[in-house]
């Protein structure tokens, strides 16, 4: 048996340089299907791991009772005073998150750009966050410090440059990374200059938490429900940034999914009619090995495996072209929650490669089991007539 299914597919195997032409249709298609998949799924693990790649499980973020973005937040320093002395935060930091224009660097067209007012508590609070150029602002002076992805999407934010904010001129002074999260597309000032000039005097968005161990978050969590003075919500830093992303994150993979259907469809029937096509070449050849005693099985095998072959060689081909055209491609979207620009990386993973792999051979099997079973279950006598 296994001897039958050796040589079946070895001739199979060996007579595709013969039909390169339309075997080479298979490739392109099933390569095409993989690699737009695989680009389109890494745009949506790229923007994920833009807010999740430096979560903390101790830390925290209270925004507004019923707020889903920090922009459609609006806390008081009272209450943001009264949270830093609940039982089980270690360090608490009141921040402000406004939007600013500025154009960018491709289109020289103005785009939202988050400004978030910090103390010198929302650095302790972020020891991911480091300075690679310049220095840290002063509290009370009109100077910002500025996120890699930041300065290089948008004019006029290098060091040393003034940008107008709000008819305020901003010194920058330096530029931060945070280890490729979200923070890397903002722009960081003084939180009392940055009220004043955004004209939110004594108002926050959020209160930033360090908790004293990832076990106090529900218990802390109630007391701030049981609280009359506090009307906010406690959520850890992975719930909050699952929820900002999520929307954004599954329209991207309902789009992958919807041109991934499409494009199999037609890659489907490429293969279909390219394993078709190659069954009926051979259809003599096929039918004098029936003829001398060689069982339907290992034909149905040998096509399955020759259609796996060009479907696997596709998918291969089609990730290559994927990581290498998209990982690490930059790009500015539209974050649907704080109506701003984020700046993230296409991230094509070793998870999203498997992905496609799979994608094509679960293609090439489907493309290649009805040639098979013909070739399998067409009479020898018909065959070997050429009928």
């Amino acid at each position: 048996m296994l001897r039958q299914i050796f040589a079946v597919t070895r001739m199979n195997i060996l007579t595709i340089p013969s039909r390169w032409s339309s075997s080479l249709v298979v490739v392109i298609g099933i390569g095409g299907v993989v690699a737009v998949l695989v680009a389109l799924l890494s745009m949506a693990t790229g923007l994920t791991s833009v807010f999740t790649s430096s979560v903390e499980p101790d830390r925290g973020v209270v925004v507004r009772g019923g707020a889903t973005a920090e922009l459609s937040s609006n806390l008081s320093l009272d209450e943001a005073n009264i949270i830093s002395t609940l039982a089980g935060v270690e360090l608490s930091a009141a921040e402000l998150f406004v939007i600013a224009d500025i154009p960018k660097r491709a289109t020289n067209i103005a785009a939202n750009v988050v400004v978030r007012g910090v103390s010198m508590d929302s650095f302790a609070i972020r020891p991911e966050l480091r300075l690679i150029d310049g220095r840290h602002i002063e509290p009370g002076k009109n100077e910002i410090i500025v996120g890699i992805k930041a300065q290089e999407e948008f004019i006029g934010l290098n060091l040393g440059d003034t940008v107008e904010l709000r008819e305020f001129s901003w010194t920058v002074v330096g530029t931060f990374e945070a280890d490729g999260s979200s923070v890397e597309s903002e722009i960081w000032g003084d939180l009392s200059n940055v009220q004043s000039a955004f004209r939110y005097e004594g108002g926050i968005t959020s209160v930033r938490l360090r908790l004293s161990s990832p076990d106090v978050l529900e218990r802390l969590s109630e007391s701030i429900e049981d609280d009359p003075r506090l009307q906010v919500n406690l959520y850890s830093e992975q719930d909050w940034y699952e929820k900002s992303t999520q929307d954004n994150t599954q329209l991207i993979k309902l789009f992958a999914l919807i041109v991934g259907i499409i494009m199999s469809i037609g890659a489907v029937f490429a293969a279909l009619n390219t394993m078709y096509t190659a069954v009926a070449s051979r259809t003599y050849e096929i039918a004098t090995l029936r003829a001398v005693g060689f069982g339907g099985g290992p034909v149905v095998i040998s096509v399955l495996v020759e259609s796996l072959f060009l479907a696997i060689f596709g998918g291969c081909l089609g990730a290559l072209i994927a990581y290498l055209a998209f990982n690490g491609f930059t790009v500015s979207t539209l974050d649907s929650t704080a109506f701003s620009q984020i700046v993230f990386d296409f991230n094509v993973s070793p998870i999203l490669i498997s992905l496609g792999l799979v994608v094509s051979v679960g293609l090439g099997m489907i493309g290649g089991f009805f040639p098979a079973i013909r070739a399998a279950t067409l009479p020898v006598t018909v065959a070997l007539r050429g009928e």
